[in-house]
């Protein structure tokens, strides 16, 4: 127990003092803290620009032969687009042309009757949406006309328009609407750390493995405690990291919260349940582990530090087929097909599809429970056979050890 204490703490301390893992660390705080001041930081900006342009807003033209039909869609026209100065073109379709070109006025519509329009503008910015609204306002346009030359009154008309349905959904599980964002970035978090740390353990392990000192500290300290020292370092250094990401984020939220409360996501994604958390620090810890000593034990077999990309990559090839089992399954809102069912339940892919189903779906509860035992059981079998690989394979040089050699080696060890 001393040497797995004296060797968890002297490697969470080397990732504690890595400048790539501390400058990691801060340039994500640092965008967090920039993305959650930037409502604040571009109010000041646009308050500075409409006190120096005196409020002033681009002119919208509304241009037709019919003068009752432009009165009806300039009014029409002026309440769908309160960023535009809708105005009545009084002259002739080509001096609005020159208008527009002039940059006297940003952009027009030809009305030719209340259904048929040309809409013109100088350049057509690739988010301009004004045909889209346009549309939407002149099909009531439309019928309002329609309904005053059948003799209703155009406030008669306008009440039969502006009637409101009332509607109500009840949810008995989960709202996919609502916890659809949350777990995606939960899903990233947990991916990302784990085939980002998994490589960061397998690149140690082949590090160390370069320097003969390692034969006697093998010979001096038992493999598991090695083994288990290294892969829970590792694991500490990610929580830490994540607390500190996640943490600094909801701090800027709180001070920023009154900027974000038109945005709907963001306001979902910082309120997330209690026990979410909890199933994610869960799910996250074991299924750490279990990818830390798998990498950690095929680290140990390479030869050189540039043969580890390609002695791990099948367990990330492992990780790639979770995640976009989960991803495709939160895509078609599907979370309890028979393919997830049975990656609840396989140790490689249960810290994503599990967790991906609490968060949007219903599970029983003995579901949750035995994929955590057996998660757990897992863990802990592979955490052993892999300080055994740990204790053969660093002592092993020159050219790839075979499967069959390594598994012989670990019945003779």
């Amino acid at each position: 127990m001393k040497q797995f204490g004296t060797i968890l703490k002297f490697e969470f301390s080397s990732f504690l003092k890595n400048k790539v893992f501390v400058g990691t660390t801060v340039f994500l705080v640092i965008v967090l803290a920039v993305v959650m001041f930037f409502p604040n930081i571009s109010a000041l900006f646009e308050s500075e620009e409409s006190t120096e342009e005196s409020g002033a807003r681009a002119v919208m033209l509304v241009y037709a032969e019919d003068a009752e039909l432009a009165e009806l869609s300039r009014q029409y026209f002026s309440e769908a687009f309160s960023n535009y100065d809708v105005q009545l073109a009084a002259d002739s379709l080509e001096a609005v042309k020159e208008q527009i070109t002039s940059g006297q006025a940003e952009c027009a519509f030809a009305m030719d009757s209340a259904a048929s329009y040309t809409y013109y503008v100088d350049n057509l910015s690739m988010y301009d949406s004004n045909t889209a609204i346009a549309d939407s306002v002149l099909q009531e346009v439309y019928r309002v006309s329609a309904m005053v030359q059948h003799g209703i009154s155009p406030e008669q008309a306008a009440e039969i328009l502006s009637v409101q349905i009332e509607s109500q959904s009840v949810s008995l599980g989960k709202d996919m609407g609502e916890t659809y964002w949350y777990t995606y970035v939960m899903i990233m978090a947990l991916y990302m750390v784990l085939i980002l740390y998994g490589q960061m353990v397998a690149t140690n392990v082949a590090s160390e493995k370069s320097s003969r000192a390692m034969e006697v500290l093998v010979t001096s300290a038992k493999p598991a405690s090695m083994m288990f020292g290294k892969v829970l370092a590792s694991c500490l250094a990610g929580l830490f990291q994540l607390v500190a990401v996640f943490g600094s984020a909801l701090l800027f939220y709180t001070i920023n919260r009154s900027a974000w409360a038109d945005s709907p996501i963001i306001e979902l994604l910082f309120h997330i349940p209690v026990h979410l958390f909890v199933y994610m620090l869960v799910f996250f810890v074991l299924g750490f582990l279990i990818y830390a000593f798998l990498y950690g034990a095929i680290g140990s077999t390479a030869s050189k530090l540039e043969d580890i990309n390609t002695s791990v990559m099948p367990i990330t090839f492992l990780l790639v087929i979770a995640f976009l089992v989960v991803m495709s399954s939160m895509t078609s809102a599907s979370m309890d097909n028979t393919l997830m069912k049975v990656c609840s339940f396989i140790p490689f892919t249960a810290p994503m599809a599990m967790f991906a189903r609490i968060c949007m779906s219903t599970v029983p509860w003995y579901e949750i429970a035995a994929s955590i035992v057996i998660l757990a059981g897992s863990t802990v079998g592979i955490g052993f056979l892999a300080a055994k690989i740990y204790r053969v394979g660093v002592l092993l040089y020159g050219t790839p050890p075979k499967i069959g050699a390594i598994l012989k080696a670990i019945r003779n060890a």
